[in-house]
């Protein structure tokens, strides 16, 4: 690079330079020889309070022995350009983190190193802010899914044994006046109500299990998903396979029942969008973690254009999350849909 014979260095396109956004700085013998206004305010300073000072003064101690590293690395030649996230010292006292690309050059006649940098502080600073409102919004749904699931067994019990019981009480009193019934009507309408009374309870078993199935606590999860399919394919003429290990699969209670309304979520869908005419179902275990698959030969969708409305693939990756466990999504237009889910056996 060409140089006046003053001590200001001739820099090609020196107004443009000065004027920019972004940090441009030049530096030989681990000194800056030449900064812009904005590489120098980076740090607080003014370009001509910067010219002169060293790597050491500007770049934090703990950070210090990796630039230094890096500067000679282009400075020799070993690595002609490099990008890379530092943190400088301000002129105040305060860490700020710098975002720089720096190149190998030559500068008055000798190997130097020039490049931009441009503060990256306050977005860094957002960066974190989101990563935390991500994780209370995780634990937050976490949360809100653990107190539903309690509520849901409450309301459960309560309906299946409380309102249950008293259904069933009041069948046996209605029992009781149709036997001394005497007249034709007293007898038609005894029977009317029984049958409506039997019919309340048919509704009120459907209520609860639809609340919490009672083959979940009791059977398995496997029981439990299998008379699902089996509901399933009698109300919307799907055929269903489920396969996978004979022995049976138990899981700790919370994670069965993340892994039971994953499961009930992906064949809602499937009832919704897909248009299938198969669904399979895969348990296994692989590497330590229980392992389904869900496929359906439906008409498929592109996973990376779903919009607001896959509330549904959202609630079944936050619950997977929520228990230590991942959700894949594997589909395409005119191919079907496999989710294969992976939750933690221990």
């Amino acid at each position: 690079m060409d140089t006046s014979h003053d001590d200001t260095p001739a820099i090609p396109f020196q107004a443009i330079i000065e004027q920019s956004l972004a940090g441009i700085y030049i530096m030989q013998d681990e000194q800056f020889v030449y900064s812009n206004a904005t590489w120098a305010g980076i740090v607080g300073y003014t370009p001509e309070e910067l010219t002169g000072m060293t790597l050491k003064q500007l770049v934090a101690p703990d950070m210090y022995e990796t630039v230094l590293h890096r500067y000679y690395q282009r400075l020799h030649g070993e690595v002609q350009s490099m990008r890379f996230h530092t943190r400088g010292v301000h002129r105040d006292g305060h860490i700020v983190d710098i975002e720089i690309h720096g190149s190998r050059m030559m500068f008055r006649g000798r190997p130097a190193v020039g490049g931009v940098g441009i503060d990256i502080s306050e977005r860094l600073r957002r960066d974190e802010e989101l990563r935390r409102s991500r994780e209370q919004l995780q634990q937050l749904t976490a949360y809100t899914s653990e107190k539903l699931e309690e509520q849901r067994l409450t309301f459960a019990r309560d309906v299946h044994d409380v309102l249950g019981g008293m259904l069933t009480a009041l069948k046996m009193d209605v029992t009781r006046i149709a036997r001394r019934a005497e007249t034709a009507e007293q007898q038609a309408l005894t029977q009317e109500a029984l049958g409506l009374t039997q019919n309340i309870i048919e509704t009120v078993k459907a209520i609860s299990e639809s609340l919490r199935p009672s083959a979940l606590d009791h059977a398995g999860l496997a029981v439990a998903m299998a008379h699902d399919l089996q509901q399933f394919s009698a109300r919307f003429g799907v055929r269903h396979t489920l396969g996978g290990d004979d022995a049976p699969l138990r899981l700790p209670a919370r994670r069965a029942i993340a892994v039971y309304r994953v499961f009930n979520e992906g064949l809602t869908n499937i009832a919704r969008h897909a248009q299938a005419r198969q669904v399979d179902v895969t348990l296994g275990e692989q590497d330590g973690c229980f392992v389904m698959t869900l496929r359906d030969d439906g008409r498929g969708f592109e996973p990376s254009t779903r919009d607001g409305g896959s509330l549904g693939l959202l609630s079944m990756t936050e619950r997977a999350r929520a228990v230590g466990g991942a959700l894949a999504i594997d589909s395409a237009p005119g191919r079907g849909t496999t989710l294969v889910l992976r939750v933690p056996l221990l």
